[in-house]
């Protein structure tokens, strides 16, 4: 069976990933990256939930808390607070790990080919998120080119971001037809009990739950 490397993280958007990349008929070897973000905890017992219901091959936690000794990230730095959503916003929101997906992606490119897998999987998107310069197709496009000039000659790993140019909703409109639980992925920046509701993040699920009708099966604060 083919192999397919999905970065993993426990949220939304790299579940209903992980779960199209089984469809289209890969094993799935699971990478999950903890980078020291404030709900580590909750997101490695989502990933490591899903790796189990998709029967993955393989599922690797690794420890790459580097960013929070370099801060500038809400996500990394507890010293700053995680910003409310404001769809007026002008600037880069906090939640901004500096380069933090093309760190994330050269591990999983040396796990795919150690591994002999023929694809890595990310769940990046560029419609209706934050915004992060490491989500744009440009940055796809070049990284791909890293992965074929930075490999071996027989080495052949295609980079595939089907939700670049989807929104939200689009994606859980993927995940509704697979069958995806959402009730095991999370996405809040903040907590790890209650979802807050009022991140970045957590605005963005909400808002495509409500979208397509149907009750978001995690917990939110009152």
């Amino acid at each position: 069976m083919m192999k397919a490397v999905c970065l993993l993280s426990g949220g939304m958007d790299s579940t209903t990933l992980a779960y199209l990349a089984k469809s289209e008929g890969y094993d799935i070897c699971a990478l999950h990256l903890n980078y020291g973000q404030r709900t580590e905890g909750k997101e490695l017992s989502c990933a490591k939930k899903i790796a189990t219901l998709l029967d993955a091959c393989e599922f690797i936690g690794l420890d790459v808390g580097y960013f929070s000794r370099f801060g500038a990230s809400s996500l990394t730095d507890k010293g700053i607070a995680v910003e409310e959503f404001d769809p007026a916003r002008a600037n880069m929101p906090n939640t901004y790990v500096p380069f933090r997906n093309a760190n994330l992606l050269s591990i999983a490119t040396s796990f795919a080919e150690a591994k002999g897998a023929e694809a890595i999987y990310i769940g990046v998107q560029s419609l209706d998120y934050s915004g992060y310069p490491d989500c744009r197709p440009q940055f796809i496009e070049a990284f791909q080119r890293v992965i074929d000039l930075g490999t071996k000659e027989t080495t052949n790993i295609t980079l595939k971001t089907p939700f670049i140019r989807m929104t939200k909703t689009d994606i859980l409109r993927v995940g509704m037809k697979l069958g995806v639980p959402y009730q095991h992925t999370w996405s809040c920046y903040r907590n790890e009990r209650k979802a807050c509701g009022t991140c970045g993040s957590c605005h963005f699920r909400k808002e495509a739950f409500d979208a397509i009708g149907i009750k978001d099966p995690i917990q939110y604060e009152e």
